[in-house]
């Protein structure tokens, strides 16, 4: 599934309306006001005369129906009429040109780290963050052009400073170039995050320019910025020089072509270090796939692919396959959502079967076929290092994962999602015997898998005492009341102790009984965090029977933050415990509006 921020990228959100524009100039000319130096120089003299009465108003500014701003002459000037959803509104110009040599008197130099944090404080505090000398998160703050111009003249006194993170400020866009300039202040910064903020291409080649100014750069983040992509992308790459320290490049969402492939992969010798590279969520054709792998020889020490959504299928398994060979030391592959490559699985396993040091697979959602499963489990026993597989969501392979439960190094795992599968009996049955031998296992989920219903006493009669399991998932899973007391009972014996998310949602077919004698032995689940005892939308049920020992457990749980509760129906008296007990702890209680009253 795609994150909240992606899915706000792509449903178009970042287009602002004329008011949101009109109100945000008005809250940006207040906060503005209170900054204690002069702005004047900001402005090219005569070009309004009014503009001290009218205040300074928000720089995003474009001559396209998309906000985006113009590059012109030999620096980036903020264009002076906008569209936004059909309507023209009128802004001032800034010329970035100039402000690249503000703040370089001496005279202000001089003016000591003191002066100068009270400044960076200033306006860090402003914009609802904590100051930090060596971490500047200004992530969702809604920053313009006029705050980029700002912010550049503080890097002179945040040398320390080892993390910019300017995510999801979508006004940030083609005005990246006020702060690149003056990067060679924080030769210490090693983490650049830029998520969402509308990059161009522009951006991208001031960015490129000012590598050199910060030889520590290990982390880059670009993802969720359609201009990086559409043949952008060598605009930064092209300025990369050999031994430069990347190790970690994200790219996610970034409508990358097979162009921004080829210019990646002819990037990819540049960068000795790469360990991380994440493309995901970007449609890459087979020729895409054969530009970027022809390169991947030169990344010896890559030890995370993420290929999460890539529209990837046979063919593309089968180059894929045959790059692994490159990088022997991989340890995280993520095949997932990737329905095309169905059937196309023992294309790819002949290389797979070398990853000795693959400890994480993801492969859900991919519509494997029993094929693809019997294909993974004659290389299954090679993967020594295996911890975490996630085959979730494949419907058809239900049957097949009995031959893989039995393959897998069980003693080693810490992660097992099995969720929507088509569980058989057969396979259930296997998973059943399997657990004794899961003293690792972390995470389990079985969710939306009806072979469970009625048998879970299968499943948690095999845990010990020492187990370390923090995550439990059994949601839509048809349990009876019969499954939720053998809950009980493993929590009462304390089996459970060490889980934090237990999810027992869309589960209607459990009787009173079985809440009440859960919440009973609410104790054994000492370090749960997140508990989900919500029936489906389309389902509703009086919640008194077994409230009143919910709250009673309550104190027993210390470390409970979030309780989810949707569609059950709940009395006034009832809301009003649950408003008392949320006013005096940190937890929050999930219900229909109707069912709780604001806090």
């Amino acid at each position: 599934m795609e994150s909240s921020d992606a899915q706000r990228v792509r449903d178009g959100s970042q287009k602002r309306s004329a008011i949101d524009l009109i109100m945000n100039q008005i809250r940006r000319k207040a906060s503005f006001e209170r900054r204690q130096r002069p702005v004047g120089f900001l402005f090219r003299p005569g070009e309004n005369n009014d503009r001290k009465s009218k205040g300074i108003p928000e720089m995003k500014e474009s001559d396209s129906s998309e906000g985006k701003s113009t590059v012109s002459g030999t620096g980036a000037e903020v264009a002076s009429r906008t569209t936004f959803n059909g309507v023209s509104v009128k802004c001032d110009r800034i010329d970035l040109t100039d402000e690249m040599n503000i703040y370089t008197d001496p005279v202000d130099m001089e003016v000591g780290s003191v002066v100068g944090w009270g400044r960076v404080k200033q306006f860090v505090e402003k914009l609802g963050k904590k100051p930090d000398s060596q971490a500047l998160n200004l992530s969702h703050c809604d920053l313009t052009a006029t705050d980029m111009v700002e912010l550049a003249t503080l890097l002179p006194f945040l040398t320390q400073l080892e993390v910019v993170d300017l995510s999801w400020n979508d006004l940030v866009g083609g005005s990246l170039k006020a702060l690149t300039f003056h990067l060679q202040h924080v030769g210490k910064l090693s983490i650049l995050r830029l998520c969402g903020c509308r990059i161009t291409a522009q951006d991208l080649t001031s960015l490129g320019e000012s590598l050199d100014s910060v030889p520590l750069l290990e982390i880059v983040d670009l993802s969720w910025n359609a201009g990086v992509g559409g043949d952008s992308l060598h605009s930064l790459t092209g300025q990369l020089r050999s031994g430069c320290m990347i190790r970690e490049l994200r790219l996610v969402d970034c409508q990358l072509i097979d162009a921004d492939m080829k210019a990646l992969g002819q990037a990819l010798p540049l960068m000795s270090s790469l360990e991380d590279l994440d493309i995901s969520c970007n449609r890459i054709t087979t020729g895409g796939m054969k530009e970027l792998f022809s390169c991947l020889n030169a990344t010896h020490g890559l030890k995370t692919l993420m290929l999460h959504m890539c529209g990837l299928e046979q063919d593309g398994l089968c180059i894929l396959g045959e790059a692994l060979q490159f990088f022997p030391t991989l340890e995280r592959l993520d095949l997932s959502a990737n329905k095309g490559a169905s059937g196309g699985l023992a294309k790819m396993t002949k290389n797979l079967a070398q990853m000795t040091h693959l400890s994480c697979l993801g492969i859900h959602l991919c519509s494997l076929s029993e094929e693809d499963v019997m294909a993974l489990v004659q290389v299954i026993p090679s993967l020594s290092a295996l911890t975490e597989l996630d085959v979730s969501s494949n419907k058809k392979i239900g049957d097949a994962l009995q031959s893989l439960l039995t393959a897998l190094p069980l003693p080693k795992m810490r992660k097992l999602l099995l969720n929507n599968c088509g569980l058989s009996t057969d396979s259930y049955q296997a998973l059943g015997s399997a657990v004794p031998s899961l003293s690792q296992l972390e995470r389990l989920n079985v969710s939306w898998n009806k072979s469970v219903g009625g048998n879970l006493g299968l499943l948690l009669g095999g845990l010990l005492s020492t187990c370390k399991l923090q995550e439990l998932r059994l949601s839509s899973c048809d349990l009876t009341t019969e499954d939720v007391l053998h809950l009980a009972s493993a929590s009462k014996q304390g089996v459970l102790s060490q889980v934090k998310q237990l999810d027992l949602s869309y589960n209607g077919t459990v009787g009173d009984a079985g809440w009440a004698a859960l919440f009973d032995e609410a104790g054994g689940l000492k370090a749960l965090e997140e508990l989900d005892v919500s029936r489906r939308p389309a389902s509703s049920a009086a919640a008194s029977p077994w409230l009143a020992g919910l709250l009673e457990a309550l104190p027993k749980l210390p470390s409970l933050m979030h309780v989810a509760l949707q569609h059950w129906v709940l009395q006034q008296e009832e809301r009003d415990k649950l408003d008392n007990v949320m006013n005096k702890r940190k937890l929050t209680v999930e219900c229909d509006k109707q069912s709780l009253p604001p806090t």
